[in-house]
């Protein structure tokens, strides 16, 4: 059976957002019902590493790094114009990506190196399709995702390395090095997408970019991932740079997205969901700067970026592109509005809230766990039937 046929048969594998949009989701909603379990005193898994590390690790790349797989592969081909991956490449990543979620979970005694192969080895390879389709098309711009790629890639390689050898300062400046490479991807990515879907919507000619602000929204972010990169590999790194940076980022950020008029869409979930969930990444960064200052535990502002920021825009964006994509209006559904408002909210609680009222930390987590469970099922409720059916137009996707 040719790679077309397969893809014919099964259009889950037509395009990479499909069957990784789906399985991201679903994945994110069981692991937070095990942590849910766990933090509530029910262990339901020995995974390897430690239920602390399999939840860190498993949300940035299980559930992250899929999400983010997805995005790219699909979008490269509409900016290259070239077939994106689909049938049995695709395929190959999916299990792939399935089995090291498989194997971290379930086989904690096989060898460390053995499950650092099989996890480590998806981002390269999403890299790697994706810079083959840039390369042959000559867009020569969009090989800044590699270097980003490559980067969590480099942040998973070291989260591994930290359980084999016993460090747990590598173990933490990794998964610092992998949110902060996630949010530079955001502000790239919201730059790209966020004032365009804006101005789409509601029938007015898009911001011009400044082009000093745009450097120093995205110089500023891009320079922090380094700092932490040589944080994680030499102890270099400097918490009253790494504040200061933060601040610039923050402040050039929160500027760049009131040139968006995001306000303006305020009876659109779709897009004052990626508009705040944008907010979040100054806020984050801002929080984090004053942490790192004061000399507090950065936990708080690590979840603002991860639930406030990473998931909101995850699920916003996925509920946006998931419609068009399968040839289907691009329209808020019933009940995606009050997902993205209880994500945000989630988020809030999670850092905002526990830096005033960290007493209130059990009941927190709690519920910031069940509103990720309620968002991301709504998102399931409406896109399973989608993501695993052909075109309504009769396209490819």
């Amino acid at each position: 059976m040719s790679s077309r046929q397969l893809s014919d048969r099964l259009p889950l594998l037509r395009l990479a957002f499909r069957p990784f949009f789906y399985f991201a989701a679903l994945f994110s909603l069981l692991a937070m019902l095990v942590w849910l379990g766990f933090w509530h005193g029910n262990v339901w898994l020995s995974p390897y590493g430690g239920m602390l590390w399999w939840h860190q690790h498993e949300m940035l790349f299980g559930f992250a790094g899929a999400i983010i797989a997805g995005f790219l592969l699909t979008a490269v081909q509409n900016w290259t114009g070239r077939p994106g991956v689909s049938g049995w490449a695709l395929l190959g990543l999916v299990v792939l990506w399935l089995a090291a979620r498989v194997l971290l979970a379930y086989a904690a005694s096989l060898p460390g190196w053995l499950l650092l192969l099989v996890d480590v080895s998806f981002l390269p390879l999403v890299a790697i399709i994706m810079v083959r389709s840039v390369v042959a098309a000559r867009l020569w711009r969009n090989l800044l995702f590699l270097p980003v790629l490559l980067l969590l890639g480099t942040a998973n390689a070291a989260m591994h390395l930290g359980v084999v050898n016993g460090n747990a300062l590598l173990i933490r400046e990794a998964s610092h090095l992998a949110v902060l490479t996630i949010t530079l991807l955001m502000v790239i990515l919201g730059g790209r997408v966020i004032a365009f879907f804006t101005a789409r919507k509601l029938s007015f000619p898009q911001p011009e970019r400044t082009p000093l602000l745009e450097a120093l929204s995205l110089g500023s972010m891009a320079a922090i991932v380094v700092l932490q990169l040589m944080s994680m590999l030499s102890d270099l790194g400097s918490d009253r740079l790494m504040a200061t940076l933060m601040t610039i980022a923050a402040l050039s950020n929160a500027w760049r997205l009131a040139q968006w008029k995001g306000w303006l869409g305020w009876r659109e979930p779709l897009l004052w969901g990626l508009h705040l969930s944008y907010a979040f990444i100054p806020l984050g960064l801002m929080l984090w700067a004053w942490q790192l200052v004061s000399g507090q535990r950065v936990e708080t502002a690590v979840h603002a970026l991860a639930i406030g920021a990473m998931a909101t825009m995850m699920l916003a964006m996925m509920a946006r592109v998931s419609p068009g994509h399968t040839g289907r209006a691009i329209q808020t559904l019933p009940g995606v509005g009050l997902a993205l408002g209880i994500l945000l909210i989630a988020g809030l609680l999670r850092s905002v809230w526990l830096v005033v009222f960290p007493q209130t930390s059990h009941w927190v987590f709690s519920a910031a766990i069940i509103a990720w469970c309620i968002s991301y099922l709504v998102f399931l409720l409406h896109y399973t039937v989608p993501l695993f059916s052909a075109r309504v137009d009769g396209n490819d996707g």
